[in-house]
């Protein structure tokens, strides 16, 4: 009876992972086309993005529990998680207005590369040469989806990395101090973390002239909709995949997450005609299968230590 809870459980979480993966780039495509159709500046979309998402979880939290649960454990850690989330939010907005939408995802799902070198790097966690052999491998399907985009848009391509070393970063903190506080309290923090992030860089922008990082109001109510959906499927998505994350083990989840690509692809074809190129096929399939062996490797090596 308990085995059969426990699968349950799992196909629970699978369930609730794949809804995820495909709400999300459906948040990323709203994105891409406020700033390429609306012409809403992407940090004014990454703003609204977490603005509205902490204004979310307030109120979720307020309902469930009262204004008293809205006080975190761990204020700063927190708000530090959120500013990475707003850096990375920043990055990749301003990315996807330039780059196929299914590139810059692909490019992001270099970040279990990231975190296994960091991990290894801050926190002195023990990499084999089985896992550094596929942290290079993966690497080298990076460059090969970058490549075409270098030579198009310049720097912008290299501005997904920055978000995945910045989701990276977010789940070192998290391995170092874990999770004191409420998937909707953490999510609060995020939207409140990235608000404040995307504040500042906002007047950076103003001060630098730096068109992708101004101000500007929507033009019309269904780009006030759309900006509100984006906190909505945030807040959502997230709380899935955490929600995900308790219910199976990460080792059978991790297939489940590259279905995040397969839904850009089909939104990127079918809303903006952007189809991958074989190169780019060729550097997705290396790091999808790259990232793939490393969570498999990492989940084998705690079975094994449990």
């Amino acid at each position: 009876m308990n085995m059969e809870n426990t699968t349950a459980q799992q196909v629970q979480g699978v369930s609730m992972m794949a809804a995820a993966m495909f709400f999300l780039p459906v948040m990323d495509a709203i994105a891409k086309w406020l700033s390429t159709v609306d012409s809403v500046s992407p940090a004014t979309v990454t703003l609204f993005r977490f603005g509205f998402q902490a204004m979310l979880a307030a109120m979720i939290i307020i309902a469930m529990t009262g204004v008293k649960s809205l006080r975190p454990v761990k204020l700063w850690g927190n708000l530090f998680r959120g500013v990475l989330m707003g850096v990375g939010g920043l990055c990749f907005y301003a990315a996807i207005k330039y780059m196929p939408l299914a590139d810059a995802i692909a490019v992001f799902f270099v970040e279990p590369l990231m975190l296994t070198t960091l991990s290894a790097i801050l926190l002195k966690e023990h990499v084999g040469w089985r896992r550094w052999t596929a942290v290079a491998i993966g690497f080298i399907g990076t460059l090969i989806v970058i490549q075409p985009s270098w030579e198009l848009f310049g720097w912008v391509s290299l501005l997904p990395l920055g978000t995945a070393a910045s989701f990276a970063f977010y789940l070192i903190l998290n391995r170092r101090y874990g999770t004191a506080d409420t998937t909707l309290v953490m999510q609060l923090y995020a939207g409140v973390g990235g608000t404040l992030t995307t504040l500042v860089a906002l007047f950076f922008g103003a001060v630098f002239e730096v068109s992708d990082m101004t101000f500007g109001l929507p033009a019309n109510a269904l780009s006030w909709s759309l900006l509100l959906a984006m906190g909505v499927i945030a807040t959502t998505g997230h709380q899935l995949i955490t929600n995900a994350s308790r219910l199976a083990p990460a080792s059978l989840l991790a297939p489940f997450q590259y279905l995040e690509i397969v839904m850009a692809v089909l939104i990127g074809l079918f809303v903006f005609s952007e189809f991958p190129t074989a190169s780019k096929w060729l550097g997705i399939a290396i790091i999808v299968a790259s990232g793939a062996y490393l969570i498999w490797r990492e989940g084998k090596k705690r079975e094994e230590s449990a």
